[in-house]
């Protein structure tokens, strides 16, 4: 899938402002949407430095969630120490489909951790990732998303009146998109 615009969430970890941003503001969602979480799980690599911030500011343990299972050593999918039944609330960077994202919180609950629900730097909002959240259950807050981010670009006169629309179609077809015209 071809995106429009391309969110490196990577980055955030080497801008303190930036940084201490998203940690209090994902702080500040998550003691108010979750306020009886238990244990911060960071989604591998992406969320980990995010998901520790997180962690230490609201003096929670922390673990992670790999992509797959590492093939030395125990062999673990989630690292760190969880207990039956801790409330976990799941960080993630970046949301597109959704599907890693939800392998993560599937990950969890194998490991008997109850999931609350999942706090990301931002969202495409694309149709089968609100699908797949809705279908698991699994609740889904974000900092930003991307029909804010696309407001503030017509906002900010950026881009002309066409190539708005163009980024403005891309979630109908992101699997067909042709890029700007």
């Amino acid at each position: 899938m071809k995106s429009p615009i391309y969110c490196d969430n990577r980055i955030i970890l080497s801008n303190p402002k930036v940084r201490n941003f998203v940690q209090e503001n994902l702080c500040l969602q998550i003691k108010e949407k979750f306020p009886d979480v238990q244990v911060i799980a960071g989604v591998a690599t992406g969320a980990i430095g995010i998901a520790a911030l997180v962690a230490h500011q609201l003096e929670l343990p922390m673990i992670y969630v790999r992509s797959s299972a590492k093939e030395h050593g125990r062999q673990n999918l989630v690292e760190g120490i969880l207990g039956k039944g801790q409330k976990v609330v799941i960080v993630e960077d970046l949301i597109s489909t959704g599907m890693s994202s939800l392998k993560a919180v599937q990950s969890v609950k194998e490991c008997q951790g109850e999931v609350l629900g999942m706090s990301a730097i931002f969202t495409y909002g694309l149709n089968i990732a609100k699908d797949a959240f809705l279908k698991e259950e699994c609740n889904l807050i974000t900092l930003g998303d991307y029909s804010n981010l696309i407001s503030s670009l017509k906002d900010s006169n950026y881009f002309d009146s066409n190539e708005i629309s163009a980024l403005e179609n891309w979630r109908e077809s992101p699997k067909t998109w042709k890029g700007l015209i």
